[in-house]
């Protein structure tokens, strides 16, 4: 069974932890890993950078800009992570956009992918019915769980081919803003959290978008089950270096 399912198995709300790859240092890649496992998170979402991020808000677009500067690329990438399975057993998704993938090969990608222990990808600009035609098998293949993003303007019937076509979780974006931190979630975001719940999907869902602390954590995985936390993160390890990890995760449980 894919770690991701394994994890999803368990009773506990999951804490899921993106950061960019190459940031801050180039060669904080492994570390950053290593100490989120320490410190009791659950996934984590390794961010491949690209030049034209449209779904990331400032922080990480600006985390994206430092790392290319770095040096860092999905050559590199995959080089720093060849032996991440000797130290790290949590769930290990790659998030990144399509061309990068393209560019690298697709088979040859998900092929490296698999090789190195990555379980999952989320890729935001790669349409759900592009995936189902043309790329399913090839993921499936090597064992990858593909992510696909619903938005509260996502229609139902939308939702339900996504949730036909995935065998892992959704990643529920809790508006249809970028990513950003935000202190609390209004009426809006509950109402939506209610709807999803409503609709039962075979797949569970993890909200992305704007968690930042304990409450919007516990306001987030009270109908879904688990968060997922990027700029609030990328923004603590910019200001406080990635030796406080560990305060950060306390934070939010």
């Amino acid at each position: 069974m894919n770690r991701i399912n394994q994890k999803l198995n368990q009773d506990n709300k999951l804490l899921s932890i993106y950061f960019t790859a190459g940031y801050p240092s180039l060669n904080d890649t492994v570390k950053v890993i290593q100490d989120l496992e320490q410190n009791g998170v659950d996934m984590i979402e390794i961010g491949l950078p690209f030049s034209d991020p449209l779904a990331d808000g400032p922080t990480i677009q600006e985390s994206s800009t430092v790392a290319l500067k770095n040096g860092m690329t999905t050559k590199l990438l995959f080089e720093q992570l060849k032996d991440i399975r000797q130290s790290v057993n949590i769930p290990l998704i790659i998030m990144g956009y399509f061309n990068p993938m393209m560019q690298y090969g697709i088979e040859a990608f998900c092929a490296k992918c698999q090789e190195i222990g990555i379980d999952g990808l989320i890729i935001p600009d790669l349409p759900v019915a592009e995936y189902h035609e043309h790329y399913q098998e090839i993921f499936e293949k090597y064992g990858l769980i593909n992510v696909f993003l619903i938005t509260p303007q996502t229609s139902d019937e939308r939702i339900r081919f996504i949730d036909s076509v995935s065998n892992g979780f959704i990643y529920m974006v809790s508006s249809a803003s970028t990513t950003g931190a935000k202190s609390t979630f209004g009426d809006v975001q509950q109402d939506y959290f209610n709807r999803i719940q409503d609709l039962k999907l075979k797949n569970p869902q993890i909200v992305g978008f704007g968690i930042s602390n304990n409450e919007t954590f516990s306001q987030a995985t009270k109908t879904t089950k688990g968060a997922i936390i990027g700029s609030a993160f990328i923004k603590h390890i910019t200001n406080n270096g990635v030796n406080s990890i560990s305060d950060f995760v306390k934070k939010i449980r």
